[in-house]
């Protein structure tokens, strides 16, 4: 026996945005035995399909055209206005589980449009909030993952920035400072989610605290790919699993310490199986 001593981290798991989706989601389970959702729920595919299990059905874009009289799940991402007028067309009842955090930044945003303002989305091209902000624009904003994407002389004197919700602040803040450096005017709405931006310094100082970590995630995770790299570069013996079939003895030795921490749509559960299998080595 190796005799190790395995901590979970408090904090990780899902955010309560991922918790109310997945809630919504069980409870019509619960009642009616099926249920479709557009897109992932969450991005972890073990929490996808224990919901598969009882009759949750991913579909796209392509397969929402073709439904007509079933519920259709809206995940926390948020999505934009077309799919609502699709749904209507469709005869689809909505479940509508938008994150609140996502639903505020949307209304924001469909605001500064209304007034005609040069809108600029601090995202990830083709992530599903960044979609859905977009549809508020009729897609006119513009969306960058780097500054450098952008030719700032040619931006307009007055920017309205934005970021999606699962950005880091300090980059958020960071661009602005640049944009404005560069002689722009910037209206900066900063409407990140703290649950998910505070992870960085909670993960290091629990990143520090122990000799290995095992760091569970979503291979589709883009928070689980940041949050990793926070951990990686505090404590090296940082790994990457996202099954608990990936873990590798050979990682650890006896009486070694081991964290466990995961992102924000990571579940407890798979958490707690990885826990129990390092406590039987």
């Amino acid at each position: 026996m190796y005799n190790l001593k395995v901590d979970i981290d408090p904090g990780s798991g899902f955010c309560f945005g991922v918790v109310y989706a997945i809630q919504m989601a069980e409870e019509i389970l619960d009642e009616h035995g099926h249920l479709y959702c557009l897109g992932d729920i969450v991005h972890n595919d073990e929490e996808v399909k224990r919901l598969q299990k009882k009759g949750l059905k991913i579909i796209g874009y392509d397969e929402l055209k073709n439904l007509h009289n079933e519920r259709v799940l809206i995940r926390a991402h948020g999505e934009p206005p077309s799919t609502y007028e699709l749904a209507i067309k469709n005869d689809l009842e909505l479940i509508d589980a938008s994150c609140p955090v996502v639903l505020k930044l949307q209304n924001r945003i469909k605001n500064a449009y209304d007034r005609e303002e040069e809108i600029y989305i601090y995202g990830k091209h083709g992530h599903a909030e960044v979609v859905g902000l977009l549809g508020q624009t009729n897609n006119r904003a513009v969306v960058f993952q780097d500054i450098t994407e952008l030719d700032i002389d040619s931006l307009p004197k007055q920017i309205t920035l934005y970021s999606q919700t699962t950005k880091s602040t300090d980059k958020f803040y960071e661009i602005k400072q640049m944009l404005e450096e560069a002689g722009k005017e910037v209206n900066a709405n900063d409407t990140i989610c703290r649950q998910v931006s505070n992870r960085d310094k909670e993960l290091r100082e629990f990143a520090n605290k122990f000799d290995k970590i095992v760091f569970v995630s979503g291979t589709k995770s883009s928070n689980g790919r940041v949050l990793f790299n926070v951990c990686k570069m505090t404590n090296p013996d940082t790994y990457f699993i996202s099954r608990i079939e990936e873990l590798e003895k050979s990682w650890f030795s006896k009486n070694e310490t081991v964290g466990i921490c995961g992102a924000t749509s990571t579940p407890r559960w798979l958490m707690e199986e990885v826990k129990g299998v390092l406590l039987n080595y």
